[in-house]
């Protein structure tokens, strides 16, 4: 009889490998489902040992991203949209530091790198909106330029939720915005504005 594999159990240890991780501690088969009730073989189980746990880590990180991207109310303002989808992006690093740590570590493949890749895909269409409705040059690179303004985020993030800077600091993100998008030929005005209305990352969101 072959035993149906319960989702609790594979988000558990996903979830303690990504706590283990950010208290420093090492992370291997036996450490990992110590404490849980589980034996060695569960890893086995879920995930094929432990590179398909990390593979499923960084998965999740990505997983709980697109989640929060979805759940952006898009306008019709582009500009305003490519800000919330910024704000997104840290709120979703403030709610899962762990997982954020493993997202970015191309020592392991996700299991699904199409998923990964539509996270950043959603930044690429708000941009081409914005080209649609004249808001920045025709010769502006959607790709590129999701690219820059993901690197703000992430740059960002990186150094509020691992590193030495406070979280006001996330509100130098809309200036940065402003003067990139305004590079790209936004009216400085109304790119303020609608930049103002999308950057409202939430440190702790539900």
């Amino acid at each position: 009889m072959v035993r149906t594999k319960d989702p609790a159990v594979r988000t558990q240890l996903i979830e303690r490998a990504a706590q283990m991780l950010r208290a420093r501690e090492p992370v291997t088969l036996r450490s990992v489902v110590a404490g849980t009730g589980l034996s060695t073989m569960a890893v086995y189980t879920y995930f094929g040992g432990m590179d398909g746990l990390w593979q499923a880590m960084r998965q999740e990180g990505f997983t709980r991203l697109a989640a929060m991207l979805n759940a952006v109310t898009l306008t019709a303002d582009p500009v305003r949209d490519l800000a919330a989808l910024g704000a997104a992006y840290l709120s979703n690093a403030l709610a899962n530091p762990d997982l954020y740590r493993v997202m970015f570590d191309a020592g392991f493949e996700p299991e699904d790198p199409a998923a990964a890749d539509e996270t950043l895909r959603s930044l690429v269409r708000a941009v081409e909106r914005a080209k649609d409705i004249g808001r920045f040059r025709p010769d502006v690179d959607p790709l590129a330029l999701a690219t820059q303004s993901w690197t703000i985020g992430h740059g960002l993030v990186s150094l509020v939720a691992t590193g030495p800077l406070p979280r006001q600091a996330l509100d130098y993100g809309a200036s940065m915005l402003t003067a990139l998008f305004t590079s790209c030929g936004d009216d400085p005005d109304t790119c303020r504005r609608s930049v103002e209305l999308g950057w409202h990352p939430n440190p702790h969101p539900r």
